[in-house]
């Protein structure tokens, strides 16, 4: 018997057998591109032919292919951004001195301040154009998008176990490799349920980011948010009950589309030592593609491309922190660059006094602290409460795969329902009662970011290894043991990255809380938020960018002193190593 070549083996031609898995996926593939071109269309319409909104049902089909795209292509910025500026402040303790800090004061700063400074750069841009009101409605969403999903990168990144990180040391594999092959995977579950509330968050602003204004000239562009503003404006319960259908149904789709295929494709990289008990997470569209052949081999040559990049060796053989600690271990640099900043934080500062105070007295800057500090009382006892109601509930969904699946969309619809919405409920309720507006509009601030602590704590206990299950369970901890040596130090770093970002959306949402409209009813309760809403509205541009600048003061003094401490506590003594 003459010996087995398989060079000399023929082999066999590829023959084309459709499914229907492959007519599944071509459907979707080609539906989804006509409607982004669709949709897409429309932006490169001149803007003196921007239609006006209408509250016709039939209309919204449109208006909801026109906000979802602007929400995708924010989605895809913030991604970017979240590497890049994750990356650079999590692995160079020089940049974190800035970069962190700068990140407290983005979140906290209100989507009107983004709006006001931005808007008239990305008109010029594109002048006469929707282009550039698109461009503006699209950095205002990313505004609402990016933060959460940096906070969660850095947050893995400095929480990569030490035993991992030595392996990649020991294989030698870069500092491109390891960020691909490591710190990218490892924080893929917690980056994903932070998009995917990123997603349903960004619904929270999406009125304000879709009316565009520059002085006199008041840009509606069609969408959702456009139509619920105009709802609320003319007292339609029916409009905001097609608004919410469809609301629904948009969510639904991008869950089933989206971000279930990606938490169920994500499974694979949690840190197990042993067989998972629980049954992981299912995806139809997930596995329709991994049954479509057509599917496979149209994209490997796209999957051989990527891992190629991938695989570029860049940065030395050594490992990160290696390098940037052999880089920056100065002392006197150090010392050198903590002048720099604080140089250049003074300047930034004696800039806002000076424009400011041109325009404000003492006793009224004085005052506004004033608004802070109540607007600072309700966030703290917020937070809390959220707290205390979410984290035992995100625990028990995320231990169990199937609860998480049926839940998720219904967490999305819920953090995407914008509290305008509630403004009805909230407004003919305080009137009837005759209730405190200081009291009873607090809520309305925690509505839309409570989600944050909710979808964080899912992560970190769908991240939770089994095995330390399992050691658990041998060791007989239960009840609150089992919580307090077991559960809550595992899940700890996602809950404190979940709480950094939800009291900065609480700041955010104060904006918009604190001011509540119905028709020709007018409520508001006296806090920052209500300062810097009613500066907005009558275009005082001095005293908006004071109130954006005490509540950034606010927000970083508070994860400076409160939240910090406790990351970098978890960061160092609560790591799976």
């Amino acid at each position: 018997m003459s010996a087995y070549h398989p060079s000399l083996t023929l082999r066999r031609p590829w023959r084309f057998a459709p499914s229907i898995w492959d007519g599944v996926i071509f459907v979707l593939v080609i539906g989804g591109i006509s409607l982004a071109a669709l949709g897409g269309r429309e932006t490169l319409q001149p803007l003196a032919h921007n239609p006006a909104i209408t509250l016709n049902p039939a209309a919204l089909p449109n208006y909801a292919l026109r906000t979802t795209l602007r929400m995708l292509a924010a989605m895809a910025c913030s991604l970017v951004f979240t590497f890049v500026y994750g990356a650079f402040a999590a692995k160079s303790r020089r940049a974190e001195m800035v970069l962190v800090p700068l990140l407290d004061i983005l979140q906290s700063l209100p989507v009107f301040t983004f709006l006001s400074i931005t808007v008239t750069f990305f008109l010029n841009l594109f002048p006469g154009q929707v282009m550039g009101a698109e461009l503006a409605s699209i950095f205002a969403v990313f505004t609402a998008q990016a933060w959460n999903m940096t906070f969660s990168f850095y947050q893995s990144l400095k929480t990569v176990p030490r035993d991992l990180s030595d392996v990649s040391d020991s294989l030698r594999l870069g500092v491109w490799r390891r960020f691909w092959v490591l710190e990218v995977p490892f924080a893929a579950p917690g980056l994903i349920w932070n998009a995917m509330m990123s997603m349903s968050g960004a619904w929270f602003f999406v009125v304000v980011s879709e009316a565009v204004t520059v002085g006199n000239i008041n840009i509606a562009l069609p969408g959702i948010g456009s139509y619920v503003g105009l709802a609320i404006q003319e007292k339609n319960l029916a409009a905001i009950g097609w608004a919410i259908l469809t609301m629904g149904l948009v969510i639904l789709a991008y869950d089933q589309l989206l971000f279930r295929p990606l938490v169920a494709w994500s499974e694979k990289f949690t840190v197990e030592l042993s067989a998972g008990q629980t049954a992981p997470a299912q995806s139809w569209l997930l596995d329709f593609i991994q049954r479509a052949q057509l599917v496979r081999r149209v994209w490997r040559p796209f999957a051989k491309t990527i891992e190629a990049i991938m695989r570029v060796h860049v940065g030395g053989r050594r490992a990160p922190s290696q390098h940037l600690q052999r880089a920056w271990s100065s002392r006197w640099a150090d010392g050198a660059w903590l002048v720099i900043i604080a140089i250049t934080a003074l300047c930034a500062v004696g800039r806002i006094i000076v424009y400011v105070g041109a325009e404000v007295g003492p006793m009224e800057a004085l005052g506004v602290v004033g608004l802070g500090v109540l607007t600072l009382i309700r966030v703290l006892v917020l937070i809390v409460l959220a707290s205390l109601i979410w984290v035992p509930i995100g625990v028990v969904v995320g231990l169990n795969a199937k609860w998480a699946q049926a839940i998720q969309p219904i967490a999305q619809f819920m953090a995407a329902f914008p509290n305008n919405l509630f403004f009805p409920i909230v407004v003919v309720g305080i009137v009837h009662f005759h209730l405190a507006p200081d009291i009873w509009l607090s809520p309305l601030m925690i509505l839309g970011t409570q989600w944050y602590i909710l979808f964080n704590v899912i992560a970190g206990a769908s991240a939770f290894p089994n095995d330390l299950r399992e050691a658990a369970t041998s060791f007989g901890l239960k009840g609150w043991n089992w919580w307090r040596k077991v559960m809550l130090p595992g899940i700890f770093p996602y809950f404190v990255t979940g709480a950094i970002t939800a009291s900065g959306g609480a700041w955010n949402a104060s904006i918009l809380a604190e001011v509540v409209s119905w028709g020709n009813t007018h409520l508001a309760a006296r806090g920052l938020g209500a300062f810097i809403s009613d500066a907005t509205a009558k275009g005082d541009f001095p005293r908006e960018i004071l109130g954006a600048a005490v509540m950034s003061v606010f927000v970083v003094t508070f994860n400076r002193g409160l939240w910090r401490p406790l990351f970098n506590y978890a960061s160092r003594r609560l790591r799976m190593d």
